[in-house]
């Protein structure tokens, strides 16, 4: 007659050692100390003052005299009005046409800076100087360039510039874009310098010896491999593209001329709050602003997958 031999199997205790509790704890407790200054300031400049914003946003206030509440009249007022409609459209034009145009020749820049070298080196330093300048000098400079009595367009050669460039409603806000170009593309190229130098010099060494060529390599080793530079160049490009102000400000005059051939969001925000005296419909504007800043930044995110980002050297 068989024996039945039944063997116990020791229970494992599941729980946490009181020790690695405390120190997980500890951890999580120092994270929150070291990143408290950085919430503290962000909360203080950023939060703060957001709320204080979409506060006034309700209120009926000119800038000096007693606060008074409106409830959403001033919501009705400025979703019901065609110019704020019009400053947004001219607002995503000059997002879209800059990025347009920003993209290609920031990307060919960034791909001439990569290589190391003396020449190249004093080009990267000449093409950033626009990025160190302020917007209201630049503004300035380009308004006395585009002068259609003393500017470029006297120079002989360039008659076809002696045209009041932004004074034309058709003109004057791609001129302005074209201000824009100037001044930022130098960065993003710096974006993707920084990225392209980033690149094991093997994956193009393996291409070459098996007969790759410069072409070849740039489309199917360069490009991929620079996804997320295109992605954070993309998103700080048309994000930055709602802050457009003072260099519109100053190229304009102040008014978002001619007309309201280039009064973007940000300057009809400007232009109600501090020369018509509405607070309140300024406020509702800016919160507006703040609202589409957020969802275009969370819809490039998602939708260019960079939440999910991996190592693309993973391996080498």
């Amino acid at each position: 007659m068989a024996t039945v031999v039944r063997t116990s199997r020791p229970v494992v205790s599941h729980r946490a050692r009181p020790g690695a509790a405390r120190g997980g704890r500890r951890r999580r407790f120092s994270g929150l100390l070291m990143a408290a200054p950085a919430l503290l300031l962000f909360g203080l400049f950023g939060l703060v003052p957001l709320v204080g914003v979409l506060v006034l946003s309700l209120a009926r206030w000119d800038g000096l005299g007693s606060v008074g509440w409106a409830g959403l009249a001033n919501w009705t007022g400025v979703l019901g009005d065609g110019a704020t409609w019009q400053a947004l459209w001219l607002t995503l034009k000059v997002m879209v046409v800059s990025w347009l145009v920003q993209t290609p020749l920031a990307l060919a820049t960034g791909v001439f800076q990569a290589p190391r070298g003396r020449l190249r080196a004093l080009f990267a330093v000449l093409w950033f100087l626009p990025l160190l300048l302020s917007a209201v000098a630049i503004g300035l400079t380009w308004q006395a360039l585009l002068d259609p009595s003393f500017g470029i367009g006297a120079t002989p050669g360039l008659h076809w510039l002696a045209q009041p460039l932004l004074g034309s409603p058709d003109l004057a806000l791609y001129t302005v874009i074209f201000v824009i170009a100037w001044q930022f593309t130098p960065f993003h190229a710096l974006l993707y310098q920084a990225g392209i130098r980033q690149i094991p010099v093997s994956l193009h060494e393996a291409a070459a010896i098996d007969g790759a060529g410069p072409v070849t390599r740039f489309l199917r080793i360069t490009l991929p491999q620079l996804k997320y530079t295109f992605v954070t160049s993309s998103t700080l490009m048309l994000v930055g593209s709602l802050t457009y102000f003072d260099l519109i400000f100053v190229l304009s005059g102040g008014t978002g001329g001619p007309g309201t051939a280039t009064r973007v969001l940000p300057l009809a925000m400007y232009i109600t709050g501090f020369q018509a005296h509405d607070m309140g419909r300024a406020s509702a504007i800016a919160t507006l602003l703040v609202v589409f800043g957020l969802a275009l930044s969370l819809l490039t995110t998602r939708l260019s997958g960079f939440t999910r980002m991996d190592s693309q050297q993973e391996g080498l």
